[in-house]
């Protein structure tokens, strides 16, 4: 019987109450989000030419946030695919061209099934499950080329087998299905040759060239299941010097992944104006509330502000990393490596160079300095919270913000969540195991079966190539304003909502998190000598009863479909008068 393995869990070395602490966890370079995503940048040309327009291209464009893996190393790899694909398509290509003359222009018969299976798959569109309108017709397009591909294939190897009997069957063949296309796509089956040796000589010239295209399909799938067994294992991925994507010379690719490093991870954050979290996520469950500071007449008001609310804050968060006081070993809990700091938000507008923006970290604590007192509008300040789940494949971050001006306590708390790499990415492995374990026999009908739509693809990978240079040479993106992000690539590779387990570990971090920050901002409320009645009805309010209290002080609760409720407080000695109502008591 065989079970699952968990990693050895070290037990205390200080005692049954005192856990040891936990092990550092993997940098954004080695974390398994970026393995996955970069293996994904081999599987998926959409996700890699999208990588690849919004980090290469559009230099200009300041990158978004990172969180918990590395954006340079990713777009490394998706250059690296692409030079691999192109140079692969560049031979497929030219295998065609050679083949033309080589068979008397009789391979030109399989372009058809392939333009046929081509348009199949456009039609069928890029979704896992295509409504009924697209399936039925990309089926049927595609069942036509698969059955001409078996009628050329057939007549081909009788025409090889014996050529004196069946050379002037294999011309008749193609003459019907000449005869039967439309007049624009007749000359896709040519009429060759009617003798028998000549048909012989040509289909066996046929099956070679398109035995050599089949080798070179094949050829590009071992490669990149190679890579996946090799720098993008798990073994050595961690070790980026002895990665080869990233030793990939090139001006532009040193210069963009030079700034990408020095981006993704700062705490300054420049923005595009209309997409300000961009890299976090999904927004879910965002607060803000406002409530009134008013004094307690049995306790003396102390000076508060932004900053001595968010120190109150932030211990209690931190206690979040501790285990159980009795766990007796390393807990195995994402909440052990929670990651606190202070962000500040500034708009992209304005600069005249993408180096120009403020990343020195004097800049940043000025900017820090001075912003986490205002109430602004386009510079912000924010407390961010982040849990990196499932090795940094579900990550959510929450940005806390709190201001108080004319009486007022400001407080927004807004939750983000990355979703869970696509499901084909995280199965790059087994797929690329399996095919490099295949048998010789697996693996050329793997390839064979791909012949047909190789001119197309490689036509398709050909032309967005050359497109992308020409955009290059003549878009000025160079030379460009600097903009924000405009699309993040973690993004773009997430696929939720995860399963049910990532479902509820994202409620478990939100709602603990929710409940420290409740705490610590009514804390510093009563610390300071201020009413908590009001905050803490509304923290309920807006919870719906998700965050717990300790003390609810100076605080009413109505129960029932239809309740009410009233609170008040004696002038003299500050003892609340509370009072609920309903008129279907639920409890």
């Amino acid at each position: 019987m065989s079970t699952a393995y968990v990693p050895e869990q070290p037990s205390s070395e200080n005692g049954a109450g005192v856990a040891a602490p936990p092990p550092p966890a993997k940098p954004p370079h080695a974390s398994e989000a970026t393995r996955l995503l970069c293996a994904g940048a081999y599987l998926d040309q959409g996700y890699r030419d999208r990588v690849i327009e919004q980090l290469h291209l559009y230099e200009q464009r300041i990158v978004a946030p990172s969180l918990g893996f590395d954006a340079a190393r990713v777009l490394a790899h998706a250059l690296r695919a692409r030079r691999i694909e192109v140079a692969w398509s560049w031979a497929v290509l030219g295998l065609w061209a050679v083949g033309l003359p080589l068979t008397d222009y009789g391979i030109l018969a399989y372009l058809l099934p392939s333009a046929l299976l081509a348009l199949g798959v456009w039609i069928r569109g890029p979704g896992r499950r295509p409504p009924v309108w697209r399936r039925v017709p990309a089926w049927w397009v595609r069942w036509w080329g698969r059955i001409l591909l078996a009628v050329l294939l057939v007549s081909t190897v009788a025409t090889v087998i014996k050529g004196d009997e069946y050379g002037s069957l294999s011309y008749e063949v193609r003459s019907d299905l000449r005869d039967s296309l439309p007049e624009v796509l007749s000359w896709l089956v040519p009429e060759g040759s009617g003798t028998g040796s000549s048909g012989a000589l040509y289909g066996w010239l046929t099956l070679l060239v398109l035995a050599l295209i089949a080798g070179c399909v094949g050829a590009q799938r071992s490669q990149f299941a190679r890579a996946l067994g090799a720098e993008l294992s798990e073994a050595r991925f961690g070790d980026a010097s002895a990665d080869p994507a990233e030793s990939a010379e090139g001006p532009r690719f040193q210069r963009v992944k030079r700034r990408i490093r020095t981006e993704q991870h700062a705490p300054l954050i420049m923005y595009h104006a209309v997409r300000p979290f961009c890299g976090a996520g999904e927004p879910v469950d965002t607060w803000t509330l406002a409530v009134e500071l008013r004094p307690d007449r049995m306790k003396k008001q102390q000076p508060i502000n932004n900053r001595k609310i968010l120190e109150q804050v932030r211990p209690l968060l931190e206690r979040l990393r501790l285990p159980a006081e009795f766990a007796g070993t390393t807990v195995r809990d994402r909440l052990r490596w929670l990651e606190i700091d202070e962000c500040v938000f500034l708009p992209a507008e304005g600069l005249a160079d993408r180096d120009d923006a403020p990343y020195r970290p004097e800049a940043f604590e000025e900017h820090r300095g001075r912003a986490v007192e205002e109430g602004a509008e386009k510079r912000r300040h924010f407390l961010r919270i982040r849990v990196g789940g499932w090795e940094e494949e579900l990550v959510v971050t929450v940005f806390v913000r709190v201001h108080t001006q004319g009486r007022m306590l400001m407080l927004e708390i807004v939750p983000h969540v990355l979703a869970p790499v696509r499901e084909p990415f995280r199965n790059a492995d087994r797929a690329a195991h399996q095919f490099r374990h295949n048998n010789p026999v697996g693996k050329a009908a793997w390839a064979f079966a791909r012949v047909a739509g190789s001119p197309v693809r490689s036509l398709i990978t050909i032309g967005r190539w050359v497109g992308y240079g020409w955009q290059v040479l003549t878009g000025g993106h160079g030379g460009a304003l600097p903009d924000g992000p405009a699309l993040s690539v973690r993004e773009l590779g997430a696929e939720g909502p995860g399963s049910r387990f990532q479902q509820m570990d994202v409620e478990r971090y939100l709602k603990s998190i929710q409940d420290r920050i409740a705490n610590g901002v009514r804390q510093a409320l009563a610390e300071s000598g201020y009413q908590t009645g009001e905050f803490v009805q509304k923290i309920v309010n807006i919870s719906s009863g998700g965050v717990n209290i300790d003390r609810v002080e100076d605080s009413t609760f109505a129960v029932g479909t239809h309740a009410r409720a009233t609170s008040g407080t004696a002038e003299g000695n500050g003892t609340p008068d509370q009072k609920g109502t309903g008129d279907h008591d639920d409890a």
